[in-house]
């Protein structure tokens, strides 16, 4: 039986100088099926561990948090697609921690993992993208983001692969939790929410270019990355606005162009101040499952990729994050994997528009998987 034991959690969010002094004290796991609604599930918890955090040991730090793209689904009654390939990881994860003893960061072993084996071959991936080109000629959706997956055996420290995608170049919201028998390890460089003082943000990353001059410049200047990328900023703001002040939506930043190991892309910022009475139940309820990773209208792009994707999501396209002290950062899980007793597994995918080459769209997918592949391989 694969050990998770030297996996250490490291939530994204979490403050550096907590992190080697987390203690689990209580945990909650759902899984789609078990009943109830997950928001609330999330809302409930957080609140029972919202207490002054004042660093001396035994006192509460604070609660990670993972919801799983179905769970996202579920809050809202929407279509939760395809079974996940990996059920041992929970579509809700929350580990509540306190301080204790500084404890050294310890070095495990390698981590080795392959054959990979695809869910799905390039031309089904392409045959996808067509699918939802057809479903915007029908007006159906204006954009909709389609996922692949791949997973392999693997040997050796889990641990050590959380490391390799933690430390990769842009990984702003990279982190691990794992439980007895699975472990989820990002190296997401995007903010799905951010949640302190009645202000909620999210950060919206879309469009992708090979790093480098000729690539950055073919970003900025493409009119289906830029259509792409306005059309998710202003389902951010759509959502946001189910929970806000009216008139407190803003776009605070449009189209930045940042770096993630060997990819440029372009993040908008948009923000909105909570309307009083709201809680987080509600805010997860407006904001979920991540526009980003999904499209517009959400609702009627969840039904129709739920059709199109051969397994589910599972952890990937989901959130993963920190609350502590009444504030709460989630980061997207993309550049995402999950691990369980036997296998490995990796998700990567991309937005389709009218203007989406299927080629185009499978080499973008591709080149995402490929940055999460590399930082495995340097856990060997």
């Amino acid at each position: 039986m694969a050990s998770f034991s030297t996996v250490r959690s490291a939530p994204p969010g979490v403050a550096e100088d907590c992190r080697d002094r987390l203690v689990e004290i209580e945990r909650c796991e759902w899984r789609l099926g078990e009943g109830g609604d997950p928001a609330r599930l999330v809302a409930d918890f957080c609140e029972r561990f919202d207490r002054p955090h004042t660093g001396a040991d035994g006192s509460v730090c604070g609660v990670a948090v993972m919801v799983s793209a179905a769970a996202g689904a579920a809050m809202v009654g929407a279509e939760t697609g395809a079974p996940s390939p990996v059920p041992a990881v929970p579509d809700v994860a929350l580990i509540a921690y306190a301080h204790g003893e500084r404890r050294a960061r310890s070095v495990g072993g390698g981590f080795a993992a392959g054959p990979w084996r695809r869910s799905w071959s390039e031309a089904d991936h392409a045959k996808a993208v067509a699918a939802v080109q057809e479903a915007i000629g029908r007006g159906d959706v204006y954009q909709a983001c389609v996922v692949g997956h791949r997973s392999a055996a693997w040997a050796g420290d889990p641990g050590a692969a959380a490391a390799a995608l933690g430390a990769v170049e842009g990984a702003a919201w990279g982190g691990v939790v794992a439980g007895e028998d699975w472990m989820v390890a990002s190296g997401s460089p995007e903010c799905f929410l951010r949640l302190e003082e009645g202000r909620a943000s999210t950060f919206p990353i879309k469009g992708t270019a090979p790093a480098g001059a000729a690539g950055r410049a073919a970003l900025v200047g493409s009119v289906k990355e830029r259509a792409e990328h306005v059309m998710i900023v202003d389902l951010e703001r759509n959502d946001l606005a189910r929970v806000a002040v009216p008139g407190s939506v803003a776009v605070e930043g449009l189209f930045t162009v940042r770096r993630w190991a060997d990819l440029w892309q372009a993040e908008s910022t948009v923000t909105a101040r909570v309307a009083a009475g709201l809680d987080l139940a509600a805010v997860l309820r407006a904001m979920c499952p991540p526009g980003s990773v999904t499209g517009t209208p959400k609702l009627a792009m969840l039904d129709l990729v739920g059709r199109l994707e051969p397994v589910g999501r599972g952890p990937a396209m989901g959130a993963l994050g920190f609350f502590s002290g009444g504030r709460l950062g989630l980061g997207l899980t993309i550049r995402t994997v999950a691990v369980d007793a036997r296998r490995v597994h990796v998700w990567a995918g991309g937005g389709i528009t009218w203007r989406s080459e299927p080629a185009a769209e499978v080499a973008e997918a591709e080149a995402k998987a490929s940055g999460v592949l590399r930082a495995l391989g340097r856990a060997a």
